[in-house]
């Protein structure tokens, strides 16, 4: 199934053209967003290559780990050449040693398509027929149930992968249309025979960061929804407070010289632009500065956007990297062995997603807490025509902040929580898979977080009567009044905030500000 590097105009529009080791964010973001990563053909010599010389290797006879030999701390035990696809075959049901609910379709699908791309390098030593297997159950809708707990992020993301591996020889389960299907089942149904592996391809199959990418990645792309979503809010909170937009004046920034922080300001100014809330207090306003949550906005929401794409940096090198042990050098026929599996970069990365997550919900709860607040906001207390009666946003705000704290205490750097492994012959190892599949918790802590501020947000300017914010941000509270009404007095509000919580995660707001674009992650 490896295609053509141009797509041929009967393709299906969500159809991912894979050119490994120049795959983008975008592409990456696209697969996990439900589209169909496909291979082109150029990788198709490559990969047959590399299969030659493992063929090679063997028929000199000579001890090579992860082709004749056993694995870990066994690599000095030599197997003979008659039980090589049994060995093969045995260090996958070994390390099907997984816990946990299984990986959720779409990071599990995202893991698949970095594992396809890895392999068609030619640089792992596995089968063509190999690769279109994975490529196969990707076209199809296939998904392994892998258990998402059981990887330190070195030797690779062993456990995780070695699940998906075993459905595809056979063992373990699909999921399938939401449901879960035995594995032979499943591949009979797709007219497919099960995966016999050859020699070294169980361990390129199992080598690899490709779980911990996959999560990293997915919490990538969450973040930046939370992120720019947040911007958003933070400019209807900043007309709700009546505050000032001048300290997001360009020349502030510019003496900074932080990117992000000069891209932030300019955003909110623009999201402000037109604000008859804000020319009602131009002048005779007695406040001279505001809250640091609002004024800062530029210098913290800045080093966020930073942080992010230095992640976004980090991930994308990897996602188009080799990750495999040992390495199959088909132009010298050599095997060599290294230490590509270890998921250090990726650990910092997650390490770094989760500190800007905890920081967008930590900001925009300040501002929630700012505007229930009468002595801040200069608005009614908990944003209710009749404080005492009704309670209003109060206790949305304690919600918040329990979100906020929630995510402080996942905050913890992962990455510096090495545990040794494998008889010590694994005596460092990375955390990235713990630091990675964190992130989407988080990153839906976060988008509760600034739903609920959108909430407060658009109360408190519904008692300016007719003044209006900005275009782009009534906008944004035509879109949430849609779906949520004003509060005019106390009732259920859990469906509310879930209301709300959906538009976030949707990127409504982020959509309905129009252009100019909000900064991006892969600006």
């Amino acid at each position: 199934m490896i295609h053509p590097a141009s797509e041929p105009a009967d393709r299906a529009p969500n159809t991912v053209i894979l050119v490994p080791g120049q795959v983008s964010l975008a592409q990456w973001r696209a697969i996990y967003e439900g589209g169909t990563p496909t291979l082109a053909g150029a990788c198709g010599v490559a990969i047959a290559e590399s299969a030659a010389a493992v063929a090679r290797i063997l028929a000199r006879g000579v001890p090579v780990y992860g082709i004749n030999t056993g694995f870990g701390k066994l690599a000095s035990v030599r197997i003979a050449a008659e039980d090589l696809g049994t060995l093969q075959r045995r260090i996958v049901l070994s390390h099907a040693a997984g816990v946990g609910e299984p990986m959720p379709v779409p990071v599990a699908r995202l893991m698949m398509a970095l594992k396809l791309a890895s392999l068609a390098q030619g640089a792992s030593g596995v089968r063509p027929e190999t690769v279109a297997m994975l490529e196969s159950a990707l076209a199809l809708g296939l998904t392994p149930s892998i258990p998402c707990q059981g990887s330190v992020g070195a030797s690779g993301d062993l456990a995780p992968l070695a699940h998906m591996t075993a459905a595809f020889i056979g063992t373990g389960d699909f999921l399938v249309g939401g449901h879960r299907v035995p594995a032979l089942q499943a591949l009979a149904d797709a007219g497919l025979a099960p995966l016999v592996l050859g020699p070294k391809e169980g361990l390129a199959l199992l080598n690899g960061t490709q779980f911990s990418t996959a999560y990293a990645l997915a919490g990538l792309f969450e973040a930046e929804v939370a992120f720019q979503s947040a911007l958003v809010t933070g400019a209807l909170s900043t007309d709700a407070a009546r505050g000032s937009d001048t300290p997001f004046d360009p020349r502030i920034h510019a003496l900074r010289r932080h990117r992000g922080q000069i891209e932030v300001a300019q955003a909110l100014r623009a999201l402000m632009a037109g604000s008859a809330i804000r020319a009602s207090h131009l002048e005779g306003d007695e406040r001279v500065q505001d809250p640091y949550c609002l004024r800062c906005q530029p210098q913290v929401m800045g080093a966020i956007l930073d942080l992010l794409r230095q992640a976004a940096t980090t991930l994308e090198t990897e996602a188009c990297g080799v990750s495999d042990n040992p390495l199959i050098f088909s132009e010298s026929d050599e095997a060599l062995s290294g230490g590509n599996f270890h998921a250090e970069p990726v650990a910092f990365a997650a390490d770094m997603i989760a500190m800007a997550l905890c920081e967008i919900g930590s900001l925009a709860e300040r501002r929630i807490a700012m505007l229930v607040d009468p002595a801040l906001s200069g608005l009614p207390a908990f944003l209710t025509e009749h404080p005492g009666l009704n309670s209003g946003f109060m206790i949305p705000q304690v919600t918040a902040a329990a979100l906020v704290a929630e995510n402080r205490q996942s905050a913890m750097p992962a990455s510096v929580d090495s545990i040794p492994t494998s008889a010590n012959q694994e005596d460092h190892v990375s955390m990235a898979a713990h630091g990675a599949r964190r992130l989407l918790r988080m990153a839906g802590n976060t988008r509760a977080i600034v739903a609920i501020e959108l909430l407060c947000a658009a109360q408190g300017c519904d008692f300016y009567d007719t003044l209006r914010s900005s275009p782009r941000l009534e906008a944004v509270r035509a879109v949430t009044r849609a779906q949520v009404p004003h509060l005019d007095e106390d009732r259920y509000i859990h469906p509310d905030i879930e209301s709300a919580i959906a538009l976030v995660a949707a990127g409504a707001l982020i959509q309905a500000v129009g252009e100019p674009a909000l900064p991006a992650i892969g600006s």
